[in-house]
């Protein structure tokens, strides 16, 4: 509980005016007026909610087993997420026991809820020796969302399966984001803007007069903006163009290092070269995974 507020809880308890009013030798003085039971009731949900909720969504709290295993099988996706990163943590300190939830990870990357399969190809790309977890990263390869696609073909570098290659590839380049529904932009973000993956891009007024959003589906900078506050567009229109941020380019380029072909060379020579606003360590890794390509195709012939 915040030092700050549970000062001033004492003060209302105490003395029923906020710690604003006579002290405590007044306060005692015959007369005095109780504070409401409701301001009470009040003050402590101010106090006590935003501590419980903070204590009960933080990622970091440690959960015994047996909050694992009702958080990975109750259906919250944010307890499920926060269990996740709990296995992932057993897994990365080399605990032998976090495989039993091995089952349970499998399961919730084929959730219906992204957020949740993103995760799930996360975690199964610790530990690159369960095929358990191979198995199921494969298929994520093909997910609809492409932060899990990019998240599973990272996991399976980790496995040293080529599988990953055509995904990395895909890291390289600009993304386009595409209008689920017809509208009219009523803002959208413009050409240079930096986004996060559920930043808000555009916020536009559907057929029947109803507000839609369309949110970023990846981190980056928006390359081009291709509707205007005020423009239509049709389902299935491009919307954005959004170009990989450095972190991106760099996991991309590492898995490349080990699976690159020679069709990915134009791709990270670019990078080599040097691309506007990205550092130069990416231009230096570019080069080295360049190299690296040109060895393999050489021993190939």
């Amino acid at each position: 509980m915040p030092p700050r507020r549970k000062k001033k809880m004492e003060s209302i308890s105490k003395n029923g005016n906020h710690g604003d009013g006579p002290s405590s030798t007044a306060a005692s003085a015959p007369g005095r007026r109780r504070t409401p039971w409701p301001l009470v009731v009040v003050a402590v949900l101010f106090v006590v909610v935003p501590s419980l909720t903070w204590y009960l969504t933080w990622f970091g709290r440690t959960l015994s087993d047996e909050e694992i295993e009702i958080y990975l099988r109750e259906g919250s996706p944010r307890h499920a997420q926060h269990a996740l990163s709990q296995v992932a943590e057993r897994i990365e300190r080399g605990d032998v026991g976090a495989g039993r939830w091995y089952p349970q990870v499998v399961a919730l990357s084929r959730s219906d809820a992204p957020d949740l399969r993103m995760t799930a190809a996360w975690v199964m790309g610790l530990d690159h020796r369960s095929e358990e977890f191979r198995a199921a990263l494969v298929p994520l390869l093909d997910d609809p969302e492409p932060i899990v696609r990019r998240n599973a073909a990272l996991a399976l570098v980790r496995f040293g399966d080529p599988r990953c290659r055509a995904e990395l590839s895909a890291m390289l380049r600009p993304y386009e984001v595409k209008a689920d529904a017809a509208g009219t932009a009523l803002t959208a973000l413009t050409a240079g803007s930096p986004v996060k993956r559920e930043s808000l891009l555009l916020k536009y007024r559907d057929a029947s007069s109803g507000i839609g959003e369309v949110r970023s589906p990846l981190p980056g900078i928006i390359e081009k903006a291709l509707v205007k506050d005020g423009e239509g567009f049709a389902r299935g229109a491009g919307l954005f163009v959004l170009a990989p941020d450095s972190e991106q380019v760099t996991d991309a380029l590492v898995g490349l290092y080990y699976f690159g072909s020679a069709e990915d060379l134009a791709e990270v020579e670019l990078y080599a070269r040097g691309v506007e606003g990205m550092p130069d360590d990416v231009k230096v890794k570019a080069a080295q995974t360049a190299e690296a390509i040109k060895r393999r195709s050489t021993k190939g012939q």
